[in-house]
């Protein structure tokens, strides 16, 4: 065996350094490797206790020079790769400025099959991805963004004015890859499929603090993704700015302003049930 041949003194994961982010997500989730130091004459990986022979040899193909292999476990290696590719995400979030929203059809389907990870530097193509499904949101005034993965196809639908439209229907095999680098920059557990999570994650997009609540739900086709942008910077609307008719805002004005009551704002989802609420309290 490979490994019989390497170092396999066990590492805490104080001990070791910022990993830097050669290696793919999807790869280094998948097969529990993550680059941990690299000079010009040997790599050195940490990995979970059960990686493959095979893995550790299309890393050596792929960097074309000796591995030093520090094993941790499991549990370990999930906290190690949660906080590396967190920091790399937070750093991505960076580049949103650079974004324009009429990337997004061209972003899509320049992204490479995945079928060989090791052949791209980095996760950057998926970052790029998100980073311009969040700027079209913006830019759209969507509540919501909805990735959904069905067996054969990948659908992402946003929510404007209550209503779901379908943008765009990326390739099938990036659902993983997608959902897997969202559930990162949310800080939920990258390992748990079986059960529903929330997170959130805080950005700013063309200068604007956008909050981005994220739920995710196991499904058949795979786990589904739900994002909720709370723009920050949006305001606090009136009620005459709503677009309400004449009789409308008298009547609303008028109950609102009565000493006791209650009043009720029903209303389907992304409707504008909050926004109202928040206006009557203008």
């Amino acid at each position: 065996m490979l490994t019989d041949a390497l170092n396999d003194e066990a590492a805490t994961v104080d001990d070791i350094p910022g990993v830097a982010q050669s290696l793919p997500f999807g790869f280094a989730k998948r097969h529990g490797v993550l680059l941990t130091a690299q000079n010009p004459q040997q790599l050195t990986l940490t990995c979970r206790d059960s990686v493959t022979a095979m893995t550790l040899a299309e890393v050596r193909r792929h960097f074309g020079i000796p591995l030093k292999l520090d094993f941790i476990t499991d549990e370990e290696f999930e906290a190690l790769l949660q906080r590396e590719y967190e920091q790399g995400s937070n750093d991505a979030l960076n580049i949103m400025d650079d974004i324009e929203g009429n990337d997004l059809l061209s972003i899509a389907q320049d992204l490479p099959e995945p079928d060989d990870l090791m052949e791209d530097e980095d996760d950057a193509p998926i970052i790029r991805l998100i980073n311009a499904l969040l700027t079209e949101a913006i830019k759209e005034n969507a509540s919501d963004i909805h990735i959904e993965p069905f067996e054969n196809r990948l659908v992402v639908r946003m929510r404007v004015d209550g209503v779901l439209r379908e943008i765009l229907e990326p390739k099938r095999a990036l659902a993983p890859l997608l959902v897997s680098r969202i559930k990162v920059m949310a800080k939920l557990d990258i390992a748990e499929k079986r059960l529903p999570q929330d997170g959130r994650i805080s950005l700013r997009i063309a200068g604007r603090a956008v909050d981005v609540r994220v739920s995710t739900l196991p499904a058949g086709g795979g786990e589904r993704v739900v994002m909720r942008l709370l723009d920050k910077q949006a305001g606090r609307l009136n009620l005459e700015h709503l677009g309400m008719p004449p009789q409308t805002l008298k009547l609303i004005n008028d109950v609102i302003h009565r000493p006791h009551g209650i009043v009720l704002v029903t209303g389907p989802t992304g409707s504008g049930k909050t926004t109202t609420l928040y206006a009557m309290l203008a």
